[in-house]
């Protein structure tokens, strides 16, 4: 199992997947979204050739959100990578 990122209520941050190790020397990201449950705030997101980073705010003490990426490459690939984030006081 993964261990969930932790993330205060109030804290306004940033998670990034870093794609690199699965794209290989080639193939880069063309298209990057993120799907953030209900909840949960995605106040930006931003994407370079390898990576893909989202910014979040808000969410339940106690909750747990799945925050999924999806990306498409250049090369036509597709697939996603899940954030665990598990909101707790800090």
């Amino acid at each position: 199992m993964v261990k969930p990122y932790e993330k205060d209520p109030q804290a306004n941050l940033d998670y990034q997947v870093d794609w690199s190790d699965w794209l290989g020397s080639t193939d880069t990201i063309s298209t990057s979204t993120w799907t953030v449950p209900d909840g949960i705030v995605e106040e930006s997101d931003s994407n370079t050739t390898t990576t893909a980073t989202i910014w979040v705010s808000g969410g339940t003490l106690g909750e747990t959100y799945d925050l999924v990426n999806h990306i498409v490459t250049t090369e036509g690939r597709e697939d996603d990578r899940t954030i665990h984030l598990k909101l707790v006081d800090k």
